[in-house]
């Protein structure tokens, strides 16, 4: 969780602290054999089938563990699926829920199976539709396991996405891989100073082309992908990899940035003229200079979106267990978690609809009143 929207005071406070003390959280209220944890529902017409992909860059060695030899990534992969085949898909494995846990309540007796039973909406290896659509390559916040974007992914799908949930290796508290081993935050080791910074920023768009290169040549899987129509979004420093992604791969057409501050600046030439959607945070609109210099730079197609009552996890699954465990939001939160996912869903979908699709949405044209939360930039 330590990678947020900065304002000058609390990038000097993210910098000064180590990891733990910025990401523990006070222990929950409820009993833990009572919490039960739902994602919402995906609100669009398609069946949600997902298949985890164990993918290994031999052009790269691991930037973090050079030991170990080449870059290898975890994908979760979604796809619009047949109705009806599959078992449900797990929201995450054990042992990263149980280092999840550790690295953000230290202490707890919070069993695993609070994470790892989450009501999911996708199923495990259930049959593909026929037919090509767009890939959305999703990027988690840095120290967060890919799952963090769960409900985002499902939803996506369900309106006709092939998506690809990315997990950084040793960015996260957790990867398990196919032979049993989780690897943990090698990287959180590391001061984050601005270059780490960036480096973990380049790394990612790096990681997105590569998986970008798997599926869309893979056998089984690239006869689902129209690969004339790709976009990429993410959260925290993986929102933030979008500009590195679109600068440097020219087959990702669109991009979305949910509240991550951008250290790779967006050079004064522009992002090619590739259309790109910032939304964050209200309460930080005006402090983050690096969004202040993106939006100068944005030469194509683009929204700001700030967001009353957000948190930083507000755009992601967090604060659903965050309010089953009664964990207390940031101060001055005042959204439900399931308004932020719905909020969030609908942005990045008509986004990408009108991007990727090329179907007006209203949604993209200025405020509405079923979204008065959500206020527009000039």
């Amino acid at each position: 969780m330590i990678r947020i929207r900065r304002t000058a005071a609390a990038a000097a406070l993210l910098l000064a602290m180590p990891l733990p003390v910025v990401a523990a959280a006070p222990a929950p209220a409820a009993p833990a054999a009572d919490v039960h944890v739902e994602l919402p529902r995906p609100t669009g017409e398609f069946a949600v089938g997902r298949q985890i992909l164990h993918l290994t860059d031999q052009s790269r060695t691991d930037p973090w563990v050079p030991s170990t030899g080449p870059r290898q990534l975890m994908v979760s992969m979604y796809y619009p699926a047949k109705p009806g085949i599959g078992g449900p898909a797990p929201y995450m494995t054990p042992e990263a829920a149980r280092l999840l846990l550790d690295g953000r309540l230290h202490g707890t007796t919070i069993p695993t199976e609070v994470v790892t039973d989450a009501r999911t909406w996708s199923r495990s290896d259930a049959l593909p539709r026929h037919g090509r659509h767009p890939l959305v390559v999703l990027s988690p916040g840095f120290t967060m396991p890919r799952s963090e974007l769960t409900a985002l992914a499902e939803d996506l799908t369900s309106h006709g996405y092939v998506v690809a949930l990315v997990d950084h290796t040793y960015e996260n508290t957790g990867t398990t891989f196919p032979d049993g081993h989780t690897t943990t935050c090698v990287a959180c080791e590391i001061p984050l100073t601005d270059a780490v910074r960036e480096a973990i920023e380049n790394g990612r768009a790096k990681d997105v082309s590569f998986v970008i290169d798997q599926l869309t040549t893979h056998p089984r899987y690239a006869h689902l992908i129209d690969r004339t129509r790709i976009g990429m979004a993410g959260h925290s420093a993986g929102g933030a990899a979008a500009v590195p992604a679109l600068l440097s791969d020219d087959r990702i057409r669109a991009g979305v940035d949910l509240d991550g501050s951008m250290d790779v600046p967006v050079p004064a030439t522009g992002l090619k003229g590739k259309p790109f959607l910032m939304v964050g945070r209200a309460n930080a609109a005006g402090d983050d200079s690096t969004w202040t210099n993106t939006w100068a730079h944005l030469d194509g197609w683009k929204r700001w979106l700030t967001v009353t009552g957000a948190s930083h996890m507000t755009f992601t699954d967090n604060p659903l267990f965050f309010e089953e465990l009664g964990i207390p939001q940031p101060p001055g939160t005042t959204m439900t978690a399931a308004r932020g996912i719905q909020l969030t869903r609908q942005y990045v979908a008509a986004f990408f609809d009108l991007h990727l699709k090329g179907i007006p949405q209203p949604a993209l044209d200025g405020p509405a009143t079923a979204a008065p939360e959500v206020t527009f930039h000039p």
